[in-house]
């Protein structure tokens, strides 16, 4: 039986979920700027009502990033936190492919060309093809830039039905759809979820892609996200 805690706090929305042997429980609440206060109650709710110690995970996950600097903070830090005491691997995911997930969780899709609101008139971009057991694989490169310069996978033309999903294409719909050709679905409204990454880090466990606690680190993509202004 595989067990995972997953906990994902990378954009506006702040979620925790615990998978069990394949099904997943999940704490989820579109909560800007409270991710501090909500994620640790999130994840005793989960271990409580498993009746769970952290002991007896199998492993930590947590959206890596991209994604908000304070919240990516917060997901490594819990993450790394629990994994030191009950002495854990963790499964480091990849935000945009949590996105890219869970979009395909809802909208019937072949491929996903996630982006994330980077905020400076950037997005967090990542385009993923579905795969077996509704996992995802990433075509290409995650990367930040502006809207008008995301990269196009050069198999777009061999995959039928695209979906535009995350916060990207609410701020820059317009020009993400000039840019990519308009997906025939835009989900703007999508955020990543840690069911997803549940999901994603399973699969990587059972593949060995786990980290010691000290290793888990965040993604930002960014370079420059704790420069002062001005700088």
């Amino acid at each position: 039986m595989t067990c995972i805690l997953a906990i994902e706090t990378a954009t506006e929305a702040c979620s925790a979920a615990l998978l069990i042997n394949g099904e997943v429980r999940e704490r989820y609440e579109l909560a800007p700027r409270r991710h501090a206060m909500l994620i640790l109650p999130f994840v005793d709710a989960l271990l409580q009502e498993a009746d769970l110690k952290p002991q007896q995970l199998d492993a930590v996950a947590f959206g890596r990033g991209p994604g908000s600097f304070t919240g990516l903070r917060i997901a490594a830090g819990i993450a790394q936190g629990i994994a030191f005491g009950a002495d854990l691997p963790v499964v480091p995911v990849s935000t945009l492919a949590a996105l890219a997930r869970t979009a395909l969780q809802t909208q019937d899709g072949d491929a996903v060309m996630a982006a994330i609101d980077a905020r400076m008139q950037e997005v967090y971009w990542g385009v993923y093809q579905r795969t077996g057991k509704d996992l995802v694989e990433l075509i290409g490169a995650e990367r930040v830039c502006a809207a008008a310069d995301v990269p196009l996978p050069e198999t777009r033309a061999q995959i039928d039905t695209w979906i535009g999903a995350g916060t990207g294409w609410g701020s820059y719909g317009d020009v993400l759809g000039t840019r990519c050709g308009m997906p025939q679905r835009i989900y703007a409204d999508c955020y990543p979820r840690a069911a997803a990454v549940a999901a994603l880090a399973e699969a990587l466990f059972q593949q060995g892609f786990t980290v010691p606690a000290q290793q888990a680190i965040p993604v930002y993509l960014r370079d420059n996200v704790a420069n002062k202004p001005g700088a």
